[in-house]
């Protein structure tokens, strides 16, 4: 049996900050990651899951010694976001009003992952248990044991549920979630772009769902295409020359031409873990709640839990008290952020003209707003 401190189950972006935070506090630490992260070549197509990432999510990763990493793989800058539906009422958003260089960065999740786990053999304190699933977990307040597939056991005084939206953490500690499903799934589509290499990513809202562009490094770039899953199934269906024909037709035309690299899709469900700790487990990141990716604020939401949490541990010690305040901090956030997804994204989903005027001389009122339309800003890419 082997004895620690703390587990964090679950070794994607969020579970590894986490890991590699309480490392650096000195702390006993075992991480369990049954998938090891692919290694990365320069030479390897982009992957299809990317995240936007904030600047206070770029603090963090470099607080954790992984940015400079994960810089010399692959990311890209963008300066400019605009959204909008009808044409004449975008709102557009400039890292130039800021004087700043960028907004933030689009990044590979898996690049993300493999900076953070670069770190790893600089902490002897850090145990990382890949390749091996836990089969069973039994929490406790006075101390919890992991049985992993392989038969190897392990004790912790707190297990970190760091393993996604399905987590088995989550399951085994009781903690019930609040879910719904939005009756639509995301298509992701990596292109190659005719236009040269963009610094803006931008979201058209149309009755059938958002069309978006996030720039990727070189002339590449990845579409998000919401819609229904039958016409999202008939999509996947299509040749690349099909979907080509069909980006053309349902994008607007300033993508330019493109050229379909590769594609994958998944439904679109909102969930929230009714608290964060419970049974000596805390929750984080997609175990705890995941968000409408309308915005790509998932990731950043995730790393702002492992700050808190970071910062928690570092004032309360390993505690109940440190965890009501992780909770009383975290929760409120979450879910602020949750719910201004789902009333942005349900406002636009209806087609009602009178709530498409409402919207749209909205848009218009808010690229004029001048403070607040700043103050938004600042506080989507994580100044604020």
């Amino acid at each position: 049996m082997e004895q620690f401190e703390i587990a964090v189950v679950g070794g994607g972006m969020v579970g590894a900050a986490m890991a590699l935070g309480l490392a650096k506090q000195g702390r006993s630490v075992a991480m369990i990651e049954k998938v090891t992260p692919q290694a990365f070549e320069s030479s390897q197509p982009m992957d299809l899951r990317v995240s936007a990432i904030s600047h206070r999510s770029v603090d963090l990763l470099t607080h954790l010694d992984a940015w400079s990493a994960i810089e010399a793989m692959r990311v890209c800058p963008y300066a400019r976001l605009e959204t909008w539906e009808a044409e004449n009422c975008r709102i557009r958003f400039n890292a130039e009003s800021l004087h700043l260089e960028q907004l933030g960065y689009i990044v590979e999740n898996r690049v993300i992952q493999l900076g953070l786990w670069q770190q790893f053999p600089r902490f002897d304190n850090l145990k990382v248990i890949e390749g091996d699933g836990v089969e069973s977990l039994t929490l406790d307040d006075e101390g919890s044991t992991i049985i992993l597939e392989s038969g190897r056991e392990i004790t912790a005084t707190l297990v970190v549920g760091a393993d996604g939206a399905n987590s088995r953490v989550r399951q085994a500690s009781g903690i019930g979630v609040t879910a719904w499903d939005y009756r639509q799934e995301c298509m992701l589509i990596n292109v190659e772009t005719e236009l040269p290499q963009q610094d803006i990513t931008w979201q058209w809202f149309t009755p059938s769902g958002p069309r978006s562009f996030l720039p990727l490094c070189g002339n590449q770039g990845s579409l998000v295409w919401y819609d229904s899953p039958k016409r999202i199934k008939q999509l996947k269906n299509m040749s690349h020359a099909q979907l080509e024909q069909e980006i053309v037709e349902y994008f607007p035309a300033e993508l330019g031409k493109v050229s379909v690299l590769q594609h994958g899709s998944f439904p679109l469900t909102r969930r929230h873990a009714q608290r964060y700790y419970k049974h000596g487990c805390v929750l984080i990141g997609d175990s705890a709640h995941t968000i409408n990716p309308l915005a790509g604020q998932g990731v950043n939401l995730g790393f702002k839990d492992v700050e808190a949490l970071l910062k928690a541990f570092e004032d309360k010690g390993v505690s109940i008290e440190a965890l009501r305040r992780f909770e009383l901090e975290r929760r409120p956030d979450n879910l602020l952020m949750q719910t201004g997804m789902d009333v942005f994204y349900k406002g636009f989903s209806s087609t009602l003209p009178p709530l498409a005027f409402a919207r749209n001389a909205l848009l218009k009122v808010a690229e004029y707003s001048g403070p607040i339309k700043e103050q938004v800003l600042k506080y989507a890419i994580g100044l604020k």
